[in-house]
């Protein structure tokens, strides 16, 4: 694990193997940690890095509101430090939503993006009523909150099956302080649609989504990407690819990344 300073807040990131660059983007009340066997792999053949956004894993609160941009901001400066041109973006969930602020801030510093189990639209008027309901809520009944909020990304039918993973993904997501769920929230609820980047053909951009997703509406999330270039895969399972299909999911992140 390895530290910077961005506007005076402590940032955690790794950086392994050698090659074209992989920036791993973890979700809400996720860390770096998601990606460990991500990295095993990926690292024979690619240098890649993950980072713990605002208020996340190891990283510290930079404020009250953590905005996509600032997020974005955070990966510039690890890029930067690193001495980085260009790299492909992998973002869950907030991190899609970081990884298109990153696009649309630094588009020259982009190779691919990948969005996994993400959208590129706004909040809508009800998400955002949602996401005040879900500050009230954590501020209330802080590990009733995030427990729940873990096992209601998978899809139904994996939540037995995948108990003991639930499990280990709960126990990280309660090392996220109060203030960065919050400041993520806010931050989430604010955010700029940014649909239009994925009309413009800057960049390849892949649209992982779970047809069962609990928290994104497949049928609203094919609709962004109609007369687009964007690949499209679809799961049968819910918003957590990266381990409800992890064996397929590992499969078509190396093959776009090629």
């Amino acid at each position: 694990m390895k530290t910077l300073s961005y506007k005076n807040t402590k940032i955690s990131y790794t950086d392994s193997g050698d090659g074209t660059t992989i920036v791993l983007l973890h979700g809400f009340l996720e860390n770096k940690k998601m990606w460990k066997d991500y990295i095993a792999l990926f690292s024979e053949k690619y240098r890649v890095i993950t980072i713990d956004l605002l208020g996340h894993g190891e990283s510290d609160c930079l404020g009250y509101v953590h905005s996509m941009e600032d997020n974005a901001g955070v990966v510039k400066e690890v890029l930067e430090h690193l001495e980085i041109e260009k790299a492909i973006i992998v973002g869950h969930s907030m991190g899609g939503y970081v990884g298109l602020a990153f696009a649309e801030l630094f588009p020259a510093k982009i190779n691919k993006l990948v969005l996994l189990n993400s959208t590129s639209k706004a909040d809508s008027h009800e998400k955002k009523i949602n996401r005040n309901r879900a500050i009230k809520a954590v501020k209330q009944n802080y590990i009733n909150f995030v427990s729940l909020a873990i096992a209601n990304l998978f899809s139904e039918n994996n939540r037995t099956r995948l108990a003991d993973e639930i499990e280990k993904v709960k126990i990280q997501a309660l090392k996220t302080p109060l203030q960065g769920i919050v400041a993520s929230l806010e931050g989430m609820k604010i955010r700029k649609d940014r649909e239009a980047l994925l009309h413009e053909n800057l960049f390849p951009v892949l649209l992982i989504l779970g047809k069962k997703d609990p928290v994104l509406n497949y049928e609203e999330s094919i609709a962004q990407i109609k007369n687009t270039n964007v690949k499209l895969v679809s799961f049968e399972d819910g918003h957590m690819s990266q381990i409800e299909n992890k064996e397929e999911l590992e499969t078509i992140l190396l093959d776009f990344f090629e």
